[in-house]
């Protein structure tokens, strides 16, 4: 008979709160743990930037490992904060939740489509058409089922709440995202599985309708938001997992996104 080395719960918990502990600012989970593998998830914390003010993380402490002989957290979030999925339910009514995609659904096949240069001088930019035609010109035809992911430079705010907002004096949200018609060409003519954005939503900031959300996930499709590490993705040719949790009924919630070519 095999018998396999034993792990104590203090030394697997001392493990997890060395994780945890190097996991403090809002850079990528891991900046890089080898050729051909990214990390495109944020660490979540009370200073992600929420897309509402008051939505952010809550945590305390509930154990130590010196008070009670291991350590433990309570967390209050919500669905969508952090590096996060959007389930068809987000949207649209009667939509698959989080428990019902399928897990040959969040491992496909993705691309990056490059706006950063427009975004840097404006923030309500959209992924159109003609830059997928343009992308499809230079890269080749976007694989039918893949996740779409604009990269817009986003993330370089990431550590002001405000200026990844980008709030107006109004209140009026600026940031990029996906236009509608583009959505509504790539689900057509590509059959998506997904859009993916490294910003608060798929939707531009300016939206108040979120058409490009009712366009994904009407035709039963999800979004992920907040990814990070976008710029080291290639544009063409990568694997991404979605490793969604499972919240019952979930309008979607958080993942760890891994990039693999």
């Amino acid at each position: 008979m095999c018998t396999e080395p034993k792990v104590t719960r203090r030394a697997a918990l001392a493990g997890v709160a060395g994780l945890a502990a190097a996991a403090v600012t809002a850079e990528p989970a891991a900046a890089h743990s080898g050729r051909g593998l990214r990390d495109l998830t944020y660490p979540l914390s009370e200073r992600f930037p929420a897309f509402s003010p008051g939505e952010e993380a809550v945590r305390r402490t509930v154990t130590t490992v010196e008070d009670d002989g291991y350590y433990m957290q309570e967390w209050r979030i919500i669905e969508h904060i952090g590096t996060h999925v959007d389930a068809p339910a987000h949207f649209t009514a009667g939509g698959r939740t989080s428990t019902e995609l399928r897990p040959d659904e969040l491992i496909l096949p993705a691309v990056v489509v490059d706006i950063a240069r427009r975004a840097a001088h404006d923030p309500d930019t959209v992924v159109t058409v003609d830059d997928l035609l343009a992308f499809e010109r230079r890269y080749g035809r976007i694989p039918d089922g893949a996740a779409v992911l604009m990269y817009s430079g986003w993330g370089s705010r990431i550590g002001d709440a405000g200026a990844y907002r980008g709030t107006d004096a109004a209140g009026t949200l600026h940031f990029p995202g996906f236009g509608t018609d583009a959505c509504e060409w790539l689900l057509r003519r590509r059959r998506i599985r997904s859009l993916g954005v490294d910003t608060l939503s798929i939707d531009p900031g300016v939206s108040e309708s979120f058409d490009t959300h009712l366009a994904l996930t009407g035709a039963d499709r999800y979004g992920l938001e907040n990814l990070a590490g976008l710029d080291r993705l290639p544009r063409t040719g990568a694997t991404i997992f979605v490793g969604l949790i499972p919240y019952e009924g979930g309008s979607g919630g958080q993942a760890r996104v891994l990039g693999t070519w």
